[in-house]
């Protein structure tokens, strides 16, 4: 019986999923007996600062939102901004006979719908509605399928968030007192910087050495063709029987490895042996031939599609998952957040219906492939991300475009790919031996491989992190040789190497990492590497992630105070006990006692002090030997500790120090003399860390910094000195030590920016003196309007009353005349835009629009455009260095996102005057001076709840970010 035809029976039906989008598609797939409304996401949640917390909770409960001495009960506010929405659910409730919740089958959609229940209090029978896929056979299913909520997966989502909430509570405001202000801390987020932050050391670290060996390129002396070369290439492997290092014989000091038995040639080495092997005769000494067999890749689950759409589209993680959610709630792709390879039956189905349609039936195997999962405690949903549906839309049939095209055509690739034939082949070794006029033997050694049946990779081939490895479909033919064959070299040379320090991190290899690792869940990765981008921790250079300055003394103090907070096999462990809470292995109480409390689990407030028999009931709830558990609220109480200065401080070498402080990071020499700072200048926020040198610190202390005084102001006698500020250099005045800096009788110093072609080092006393009389009188106009010569943001401009006309240069702001300013003003005034600005840097076409891509200088700073969509450069991009790929990843994140709201203030303001003009009209004269007071009076209140609010909030300092 069709959905439709039940409904009619059955009343009327309310089902809430969480987007609109997904709302919309759902809805064309129900009968008219079904209202599809969503929820937009959570609507309750733990509060986000002390003011949102009910009057009834006081002390630590106010603080944290949970009640950490009453078994760490939550306290869930609605969101501010979902009250309306709330009321609109349930208004909607309230004329349903059925309440479907239909939110995804992850534990993040299950908790979704446990709060969905707990705040509409529904009266109607409720059902648990999923699907994993939004076709209409799907969504009849699951209407025709319910289940009832999963209270396991609602309590695991509970522990979560609870854990996260203590962990960015606590830790974070040990960041605000020790390092900086704003800063968070989270369970994942923070590991994840570490990982960041330790590849950098280890480059910093890092010592190059050089090596050095031959490559030959020899000729079998027949014409050759495609399947048989002529001529081939092959490399020095050894002298005299002794192997020739390579780069993985070095360590990362620059030294050879211990007991390696290599010969390490230098220059000198490698030149005289190639000259020694001029006219030598070369033979075949060995052939090796293995047969080559390669199988598909499996189907795409959240980390492996991540890792692929940066590889092959330059999409970032959070890009990525922002257009597979699209794909998903339109109906083209199954759920995007999954552990699991697995394909269902009609799945497989429909990739070899596929295959035998698209490539024949030679490519299809016999036996339908399946695949294991490789994830360890894999949940969330149970199916990988395929097309959606029993049969599979080609990539020309979706009718998508741009960003989801792409991601969809990756998707569809790579399923139907996973259930074609192996790839089939040879792989061939052949060494080549000669002996130098100096008597020692050489042998050199090619490597081929040739593919015989392409398979799967007729339709996908796998990206690689190292931009220089060799893809899999990639052949390397060698000629047709054997055992003895003589060979002329035609070419020998010498080819120096240098080792290289490790590559850093990108999304891909980042997400990769902490998924082996098995730190955190792999459906939070994307939003963990935008929340370290967005706090400044890293930033990007091209595709890598570089940690910052700031991240270094964030580390430090994590790794010397807080060990295990972000130590790998801890967070894993932990990970590990929220999944077996998750199974009903353990309790969830119990656990967080130990983690809050240590050991003991006491809770202040605890009848006796101690929770009754705490170590007894954490063991017996099943949570393991307890070894790897310890109090989080005597760590952060105790922080006497903690050195602020020290665990923001770096060696750079010679006596220079690299500081993180209040306003960034800067360099210091170091001075013995007592009351002495030392020498100081500010490092660029954007400067790799592994860049920063001895040569390049001298290099900054040497540039005028600090206060650079230019002499004394003949009127005021006050001195004036030349500073670099947080927004470039700027002059100012030194007011003597007794003037009011507070108060209503403050006085500020006059202060003026340099001009663009002013610097530090040439500024002069009459420079800084002209600079700091601005903005000046440029005289009246007829009418006695003042106008005057001003310099702004966006350059210099003439300003008469509220009327502002921008000048040409800033030497005009002391030298235009007032009748050149009547002049101008007598023009009438440019309204659009200005002409345009030539393009910074030209990056190419655009893989999506097939574009023309540029760099342009517009009003808030640079920005890649390629005509259809605009990309502010981000805090650590830069125009000389931006690379074509950083570009094109810049406008698929901004994509990804769609157009920006427009937000409908005006329309409500007009319905709300509409109201009280009806309002005025019918009531009486007395019941509207009546209603004006107690409006007054309401309005009065709200401001004054609204400042305390607001008072508190602030007060509060609220971590930014607590989950994971």
């Amino acid at each position: 019986m069709s959905p439709t035809s039940e409904t009619a029976q059955g009343g009327r039906r309310l089902v809430i999923v969480e987007s609109p989008a997904k709302a919309k598609t759902i809805k064309g797939y129900l009968g008219p007996g079904y209202v599809v409304e969503a929820s937009v996401g959570h609507i309750r949640d733990l509060p986000n600062g002390a003011a949102e917390v009910p009057d009834q909770y006081t002390g630590e409960v106010r603080r944290l939102g949970v009640d950490v001495e009453h078994d760490f009960q939550p306290v869930y506010v609605v969101n501010a901004d979902k009250k309306s929405q709330v009321r609109k659910l349930k208004e909607l409730l309230a004329d349903s006979d059925e309440l479907f919740l239909a939110t995804d089958e992850d534990r993040e959609g299950e908790a979704i719908a446990w709060h969905l229940q707990e705040v509409l209090k529904p009266k109607v029978p409720v059902r648990r509605m999923v699907f994993h896929e939004i076709t209409k056979d799907a969504i009849r299913a699951a209407v025709a399928n319910p289940r009832e909520l999963n209270q396991r997966l609602v309590d695991a989502q509970e522990t979560r968030r609870i854990l996260d909430r203590l962990y960015g509570y606590e830790v974070s405001p040990v960041l605000w007192k020790k390092v900086m202000r704003g800063l968070s801390a989270g369970r994942v987020q923070s590991v994840a910087t570490r990982l960041v932050v330790e590849r950098e050391r280890e480059r910093i670290a890092f010592r190059s050495a050089e090596y050095w060996d031959l490559t030959g390129v020899f000729a079998t002396g027949r014409a050759g063709d495609i399947s048989d070369p002529g001529t081939f290439g092959a490399r020095l492997t050894a002298v005299d029987g002794r192997r020739v290092a390579q780069g993985r014989d070095f360590t990362s000091t620059g030294q050879l490895k211990d007991g390696a038995q290599v010969l390490h040639l230098d220059e000198a080495g490698a030149r005289g042996l190639a000259a020694a092997l001029e006219g030598a005769a070369f033979t075949v000494r060995s052939v090796e031939s293995k047969p080559y067999r390669r199988s598909p890749y499996a189907p795409f689950r959240t980390t492996t599609l991540q890792q692929e759409a940066s590889r092959k589209l330059g999409f970032g993680a959070k890009a990525t998952m922002q257009v597979a959610q699209k794909l998903y709630e339109n109906g083209f792709i199954t759920y995007m957040r999954t552990d699991s390879t697995t394909l269902s039956e009609t799945a497989v189905a429909a990739a070899r219906a596929q295959v035998t349609q698209l490539y024949g039936a030679d490519y299809l195997p016999d036996k339908p492939r399946s695949y294991a999962g490789k994830v360890k405690n894999a949940q969330e949903a149970h199916e990988a991300i395929r097309p959606s549906g029993d049969r599979f839309r080609t990539p020309a049939e979706t009718g998508l475009t741009g960003d989801q095209f792409r991601l969809y055509e990756l998707i569809w690739k790579r399923t139907v790919a996973s259930q074609m034939k192996d790839a089939v082949g040879n792989s061939v070794t052949v060494k080549i031996g000669g002996r130098a006029s100096d008597g020692r033997d050489a042998e050199f050694s090619a490597s081929g491989k040739t593919i015989t049946f392409h398979g799967f990779m007729k339709a996908y081939v796998e990206g690689a992190d190292d931009p220089n490895a060799e893809l899999d479909d990639r052949e390397r033919r060698l000629p047709q040789v054997a055992e003895g064959d003589r060979l002329a070299a035609e070419e020998i040379t010498a080819d120096g190497h240098a080792t290289k320090p490790p590559a850093r991190y990108t999304e891909a290899s980042l997400v990769k990492e902490l998924e082996e690792r098995e730190i955190g869940r792999p459906s939070t990765y994307a939003s963990i590497i935008g929340t370290i981008l967005d706090r400044g921790y890293v930033f990007k250079k091209g595709t890598a992630l570089v940690p910052s300055f700031l991240s270094f003394a964030v580390v430090n103090l994590l790794e010397k105070h807080f060990g295990r907070l972000v130590d790998y096999d801890f967070t894993a462990k932990m990970e590990d006990d929220l999944d077996r809470i998750a199974r009903g292995e353990a309790q969830a109480v119990p656990w967080l006692k130990r983690f809050y409390f240590g050991e003991s689990a006491t809770a202040p407030g605890a009848e006796g002090g101690a929770a009754p028999g705490a170590v007894g009931d954490a063991a017996e709830a099943g949570n393991g030997d307890g070894d790897h558990l310890g109090g989080l609220k005597d760590l952060v109480t105790d922080l006497g500790a903690i050195d602020a200065r020290e665990i923001s401080s770096f060696p750079v070498g010679d006596g220079i120090v690299l500081r993180v402080g209040r306003y960034g990071p800067y360099v210091q020499r170091v001075t013995e003399t007592e009351g002495e700072t030392g020498q100081r200048a500010d490092v660029p926020d954007d400067l790799p860390p592994d860049e920063l040198t001895v040569a390049y610190a001298e290099e900054l202390l040497a540039k005028p910094s600090g206060d650079f005084e230019l002499g004394t102001d003949p009127e005021t006698g006050r001195k004036i000195v030349a500073k670099v500020g947080r927004y470039g250099p700027y002059v100012t005045e030194v007011l003597p030590e007794d003037t009011p800096k507070t108060g209503k009788n403050a006085v500020k110093p006059r202060t003026a920016s340099l001009f663009k072609s002013m610097s530090l080092d040439t500024v002069t006393l009459e420079d800084a003196l002209r600079l700091m009389s601005l903005p000046r009188v440029v005289g009246t106009d007829p009418e006695g309007v003042e106008i005057t010569a001003q310099n702004g943001r966006y350059g210099p401009y003439l300003k008469k009353g509220t009327d502002s006309r921008s000048l040409d240069s800033e030497e005009q702001l002391f030298t235009i005349t007032l009748d050149e300013a009547l002049a101008i003003y007598a023009q009438p005034k440019q309204r659009g835009r200005a002409a345009a600005k030539p393009p910074l840097k030209e990056l190419g076409t655009d893989p999506v629009s097939e574009r023309p891509v540029v760099v342009k200088d517009g009003r808030f700073g640079p920005y890649v455009t390629d005509g259809e969509t605009n990309a502010t450069l981000r805090r650590d991009d830069d125009v000389e260095t931006i690379t074509p790929e950083r570009g094109f990843e810049l406008l698929a994140e901004k994509r990804a996102k769609g157009p920006a709201k427009k937000t409908a203030k005006k329309a409500a303001k007009k319905t709300t005057t509409a109201k009280k003009t009806a309002a005025k009209k019918t009531a009486a004269k007395k019941t509207t001076t009546a209603k004006k007071t107690a409006a007054k009076k309401t309005t009065a209140a709200k401001k004054t709840a609204a400042k305390k609010t607001a008072t508190a909030a602030k007060a509060a300092g609220k971590p930014a970010a607590e989950t994971d």
